[in-house]
């Protein structure tokens, strides 16, 4: 049911003098519009003066003071000004001159489309056109056949079948829901395509069912239904029945009248499940659940669904949108004294205001959600909708219509809703332009103010819409699809707070396409990733500020370790960190020096490279050789990122020290090492281990050739080399890059790893990137003479690989020991 109100007039207009000669003349012998309905002083209306109610020929009710519809009750084409004001003056109790007659008729009655003009002709009528209101509208059946159709189901509404119904519903709502269940319903009927059509059919008849309760429950309180018909609320196509006659009625009469329709579809359900229970087709079972959503859906209070009449009805206050402006203004302390805000009575005044407090900010809210998730709500439509669209070109090839047919329906059910929030925002964004350009006009200030304010929603839209990123990606089936998931878009720092140690939680993870997915039987092993609390016990300090992780910073390496490092949260940029070292050992000393590379990003358009490459050369006999090789890659928040860390350790004992040629041979080729490190920058991701690998083998070769140092055991030679490749997607602030030089020690001691020293990333394109570093390497240099070990050597190859996409990722290490 759909009704449209004007504003309550006044009696107050200008003088006769000041009419134009036509208007002047037409308020001699005034004569009304074809079609007005004079409905009415409103019953058990929550205004003070309760308004009395005019129906136009186009079916738009306007409110009228009683003075007005006294006015124009008078009018009927053979009174004159004298004879209407007498009608008025004894109606109202107040004297009413002609002249004042002839006021209000030309500056009130004839305005609004109530009076013919002077020429005799019929006014042009100017109908609202509310943005929540129906359009489109398409009539059935007349008022006439409206009412012989629901003639019949009046009885319906004797209160014994009423309550009887009432309880049965209950009762079906319970077996079906709670005791029944759907999930044999579900699958009956998506199992058969012509059982879904069979239910959209239903659901269609039953909402077409909806519209007679409301037209019989008016017969049954003696109002008149008017005409039946269709047409589209939004652009969802409706039903309608025209129940304006229901005004007449007093709050009972009324409510019942609300209240039909969705007595109506309870009736429905009841009856669908009698039909179940004669067939046993547990499809049917839905029809029941489509009734109890359209109920649901049809309470809603916020928009022009039944929920809204019954609560316009209930408070006596016929349009509850026009109070909107006048509630809102009555808040401010200086305009509580309005005479638009005393209009209502104390009790309707206080429960329209709570219905503004709480409907204002929920329309709010969903606009700027609407306009937040437009386009996840494009991408995702425009992907079903493909899948639809391939699904129904294979319906069609192999000749099942029915399940074409159901493809048809999916697409338009995607469609719909788009199209709905499209229509919304345009017609929003006319309505407010129009109107901010009207109220503006002959005003320069308020106008280039208005320009100002409509220009920055324009640049906030196209910030909101602008492509770029994954603002257009579909909903996966695994987003939540929580409020704050749909802030976390605008206010990304939100998204940062993740699980805390001793508290549940949830977290994503993404398993390779085609892998076996643990299972409770066959469990895999995980890393949590939990954020690190500043001042916690066990952490070993504060993080720096733009440490951005949720998990530690690797602590630094020990005095004979090798660590890369590169952290990057910056924007659009590349960070590479290198770390070379050359290690030698003594004879006799434990080695358990370890290699380590970390690649962490938590930026868009960003990539992290770490590459640590470490020798360790062992000089005679040694009991105990440890070496441990590490790498990690791990994104966070980030937004087409790449993280690539690779740890790369060679192990080798040798019999002696080496000899000058030898010496010379592996400082000049330590020199070629230390120079590709410095440009590795330049080198492609994924010759990056080929080159370690060729350069392990050089040195292999040097020390083999050499005649005082060939490789021994126990030691032998432990390869590990470790690939970290990882991409993923998210955001955050803030830049890092540094290199780990090594330094060259006196002859005759091993050389460590020296200080770390920092470097400066550029930004360059992903993935053929450059950054500026200072990568260096330590000379080689004879160790002391001491026992030969005798023995073949004993290769041995440790990889360590951690790949990551997207989210936070859970970076995996190993640290095998060598032979």
């Amino acid at each position: 049911m759909s009704t449209t109100h004007g504003g309550p007039s006044t009696a107050d207009g200008p003088p006769a003098s000041s009419l134009p000669a036509s208007a002047a003349d037409k308020t001699q012998i005034p004569v009304r519009a074809d079609g007005v309905q004079l409905i009415g002083q409103a019953k058990d209306s929550g205004y003070r003066d309760a308004p009395s109610l005019v129906r136009r020929a186009d079916g738009q009710t306007l409110q009228l003071t009683r003075l007005l519809y006294l006015v124009l009750e008078a009018v009927d084409g053979r009174r004159g000004l004298e004879e209407i004001a007498s009608h008025a003056s004894s109606g109202s109790g107040r004297l009413v001159s002609p002249d004042n007659v002839r006021t209000l008729i030309a500056s009130q009655l004839l305005p609004l489309g109530l009076l013919q003009l002077a020429d005799g002709s019929q006014p042009e009528l100017r109908k609202a056109d509310p943005l929540l209101g129906m359009r489109f509208r398409y009539s059935v059946t007349d008022p006439e056949r409206t009412r012989k159709l629901t003639a019949p189901f009046t009885f319906l509404f004797n209160p014994l079948i009423v309550a009887a119904v009432t309880v049965a519903f209950v009762a079906t709502c319970w077996w079906v829901l709670m005791v029944k269940g759907l999930a044999s319903a579900t699958h009956d009927a998506f199992a058969n395509p012509a059982l879904v059509l069979l239910i959209l059919l239903v659901t269609v008849l039953s909402a077409g069912f909806h519209e007679f309760g409301h037209a019989a429950a008016a017969r049954r309180g003696g109002a008149t239904p008017g005409a039946m018909g269709t047409g589209l609320y939004l652009i969802w196509p409706a039903f309608y029945t025209d129940v304006t006659d229901s005004y007449r009625l007093g709050r009972a009469g009324r409510l019942r009248t609300d209240l039909g329709g969705l007595y109506f579809n309870a009736i429905v359900a009841v009856a669908v499940l009698g039909i179940w229970w004669a067939t046993g087709y547990d499809a049917l079972l839905l029809v029941i659940v489509t009734q109890v959503l359209q109920m649901v859906r049809q309470l809603l209070p916020l928009v022009r669904f039944d929920g809204y009449h019954i609560l316009a009805d209930a408070t006596g206050v016929p349009d509850l949108f026009q109070r909107i402006k006048p509630t809102l203004l009555s808040l401010l302390p200086w305009r509580r004294k309005d005479p638009e805000a005393q209009a209502l009575k104390p009790w309707a005044r206080a429960v329209v205001t709570l219905w503004v407090l709480v409907t204002v900010p929920l329309l709010l809210f969903s606009m700027v959600l609407m306009v937040l998730s437009l386009p996840r709500l494009l991408g995702t439509a425009w992907a079903s909708t493909q899948k639809q669209y391939s699904m129904l070109s294979t319906s069609l090839g192999a000749g099942d219509f029915l399940d074409a047919a159901v493809r048809v329906l999916a697409i338009a059910a995607v469609a719909l809703p788009v199209l709905a929030v499209l229509y919304v925002l345009l017609r929003l964004g006319q309505q407010l332009v129009t109107g901010l350009w009207q109220k503006t006009r002959g005003k320069a200030l308020q106008r280039g103010t208005a320009v100002i304010a409509i220009a920055a929603v324009l640049a906030g839209l196209t910030w909101a819409w602008w492509p770029g990123g994954e603002s257009y990606r579909p909903v996966q089936p695994y987003e939540r699809g929580t409020l704050a998931d749909a802030t976390t878009a605008i206010f990304p720092a939100g998204a940062s707070r993740g699980m805390r140690e001793g508290q549940p939680g949830r977290t994503l993870a993404l398993w390779p396409e085609g892998a076996r997915k643990p299972t409770r039987d066959e469990p895999q092993l995980s890393m949590v990733l939990v954020p690190s609390q500043t001042g916690a016990p066990g952490n070993a300090g504060p993080a720096a500020p733009s440490w951005v992780f949720p998990f530690d910073r690797p602590a630094a390496p020990e005095e004979d370790g090798n660590q890369s490092l590169a952290v990057n949260t910056t924007d659009g940029s590349v960070v590479y960190d290198v770390a070379f070292a050359l290690v030698w050992a003594d004879d006799g000393e434990d080695i358990q020096t370890r290699n380590e590379a970390y690649a962490f990003a938590s930026c868009a358009d960003c990539s992290a490279v770490a590459v640590g490459f470490q020798v360790v050369l062992i000089v005679g006999q040694t009991d105990v050789i440890v070496p441990e090789n590490l790498s990690a890659a791990a994104n966070y928040n980030c937004l087409r990122c790449l993280t690539y860390a690779l740890a790369d350790q060679l192990v080798l004992t040798l019999e002696g020290p080496l000899s000058a040629d030898g010496t010379a041979r592996l400082n000049e080729l330590w020199q070629q090492i230390a120079d590709f490190g410095r440009n590795l920058q330049q080198v492609p991701l994924s010759e990056i281990q080929g080159r370690l690998n060729g350069f392990k083998q050089q040195i292999m070769d040097v020390i083999k050739s050499d005649p005082n140092a060939r490789p021994g055991s126990p030691g032998g030679a432990a390869t590990s080399p470790s690939a970290t490749p990882s991409t993923g997607s998210s955001t955050a602030p803030s830049t890092g890059s540094s290199t780990s030089p090594g330094t060259a020690a006196p002859s005759g001691e091993p050389t460590r790893p020296g200080p770390r020293t920092g470097g400066t990333a550029s930004p360059r394109p992903v993935p053929a990137a450059t950054a500026s570093g200072t990568p260096t390497g330590t000379a080689p240099t004879p160790a002391p003479a001491g026992p030969q070990p005798t023995g073949p050597a004993g290769p041995a190859t440790q990889p360590a690989a951690a790949p990551t996409a997207g989210g936070a990722s859970a970076p995996t290490a190993s640290a095998p020991p060598a032979p």
